[in-house]
Order: C-alpha cells, then sequence, then structure tokens
C-alpha cells in the first residue's frame, strides 16, 4: 500500500491554471462553494508572492461574480509569522486540516444495533437523502442549499462516489458519502442529525464503510479545531498531517 497524502483526497473542481507555486481549482457548477473555489500554494510563498496570487485569485473571482478567497498551503508547513501578522491584519480566517488513515480490520467492534439500519442510497431512498442533507445546508444559505441539492444529485449518478443514509427507527437520521478510487475509500460528510446524536449512528456508518471495502485504505480529512478529529483518534484512525486553510469573504 503506498504512502497516503493529501493529494489522494478528491477535489471537487477543475484545474484552470497550475504552474510552479500553485494549482487553481474552480467549480463553475457551483461558484459558491469555497471548497472547489480555490488556490493550492505547491510551495510556501513569501509575502510578497502570497499578495500577487491574492490579486490574481480576487480578479478571476470578481469576473466571475464571486465574493471570496480561498488558500491552502503546502502539507505540514506552517505559514511564516510575516505571512500570519498580514493574514490577521486583513480579516482571513485561518485553520487547518487533519489528514488520517485506517486499515478496516483495525476498526474497533461496534455492537449491531437493531433501531440502527445503515443503507447505500438507491432511487428510492434519494428524496429522504436529500431532504436530510438540505435541512443541514441551509446553515450556510437558502441559495447554497438548493445549488447543493443539485451537486447531490450529479454525485448520485457517479459511480465513484457511494451515498450512504442511516435510519433510527425509521426516520432519516445521518449519512456519509465514500468516494471509491483504487487504493482507497475516502470517508467525506459524515453527519449525524442533532436530535440522533450520541446513539452509536456515526460508529456504525464508518463500520459499514469498513466492512463494505475491507481491502481498501480507509482515509478522511478532518477539521483540527472541531471535536470529530478526538472520535478518530480513539477509532484507531493514524495521524498522517496537517495543511493550513485560508479564506476571506468581501462585502461589496
Amino acid at each position: 500500500m503506498k504512502q497516503i497524502t493529501f493529494e489522494d483526497i478528491y477535489t471537487l473542481g477543475n484545474v484552470v491554471a497550475e504552474n510552479n507555486q500553485y494549482r487553481h481549482f474552480h467549480y463553475p457548477e457551483m461558484l459558491i462553494r469555497y471548497d472547489s473555489n480555490f488556490i493550492e500554494f505547491k510551495n510556501l510563498p513569501s509575502l510578497t508572492e502570497f499578495k500577487e496570487v491574492e490579486k490574481y485569485l480576487r480578479d478571476f473571482h470578481r469576473k466571475n461574480g464571486q465574493q471570496h478567497v480561498k488558500f491552502y498551503f503546502p502539507a505540514d508547513r506552517e505559514p511564516t509569522k510575516e505571512l500570519i501578522a498580514y493574514l490577521t491584519d486583513t480579516g482571513y480566517e485561518t485553520g487547518f486540516l487533519e489528514l488520517y488513515a485506517i486499515q478496516p480490520k483495525q476498526f474497533p467492534f461496534v455492537p449491531n444495533h437493531q433501531d440502527i439500519d445503515i443503507q447505500v442510497v438507491t432511487d428510492k431512498s434519494l428524496e429522504k437523502f436529500l431532504a436530510l442533507k438540505h435541512q443541514h445546508d441551509l446553515e450556510f444559505g437558502s441559495e447554497f442549499a438548493k445549488q447543493k441539492a443539485e451537486l447531490i444529485k450529479r454525485q448520485f449518478e457517479d459511480p465513484n462516489i457511494i451515498q450512504i443514509l442511516a435510519f433510527y427507527e425509521g426516520s432519516p437520521a445521518g449519512y456519509v458519502d465514500v468516494i471509491v478510487s483504487k487504493e482507497t475509500a475516502e470517508i467525506d460528510d459524515l453527519s449525524v442529525d442533532e436530535q440522533f446524536q450520541r446513539k452509536g449512528i456515526g460508529s456504525r456508518l464508518q463500520k459499514f464503510v469498513m466492512e463494505s471495502y475491507p481491502e481498501r485504505m480507509v482515509i478522511l480529512v478532518a477539521d483540527g479545531q472541531d471535536t470529530p478529529r478526538e472520535m478518530y483518534q480513539k477509532q484507531n484512525y493514524q495521524y498522517l498531517g496537517f495543511k493550513y486553510e485560508i479564506q476571506k469573504v468581501y462585502q461589496y
């Protein structure tokens, strides 16, 4: 099994520009999805270099009616103090992601629960899947939720993306997407509805993935400042590295 890096993580978007310094991802089908419209630096930029690329992306996004800029720094590299000072002074949100991986057989034992039913989404359950995700996506605005629903429908047709829905006592309660490649199964957008949390649904969703892809390395990216990362560590996932992300939303 090859060494897993952030390069193995699925990116929804098209590379529209690339050079020795960065890759520029753009996804015209959903311009307000920040995670699909960004620049990923290959090398840690100096402040002068960052400002030049920042202007390029800002101008590009303005032409497309986009109000944000987003950047990723190279894996396992911290921004310089000079960069951090500039980002702080100019109103950027700064965070970092953590990469985890696990062999399915290393996932802890999870007992079956008669009230929890895990299913791959089909034509019959797609509307329930859409409704639960829509409810959660409204947190980011009605327009985002509307566009996300169309994205979910497109992904439903993608044979490499498996959508999984959890029911608790017959009610849609949680979900996860699995992006399948030759060597990995990537867990993405794992979520349990607030009213059904602390019932073991998240663990059952993950166990379903482990049982479905026993020969693949299961990978995921966690918010380095959020609590689920602690759950992954307790579940025997191996920490593989970090990556800083920054973004800024402009008010016209």
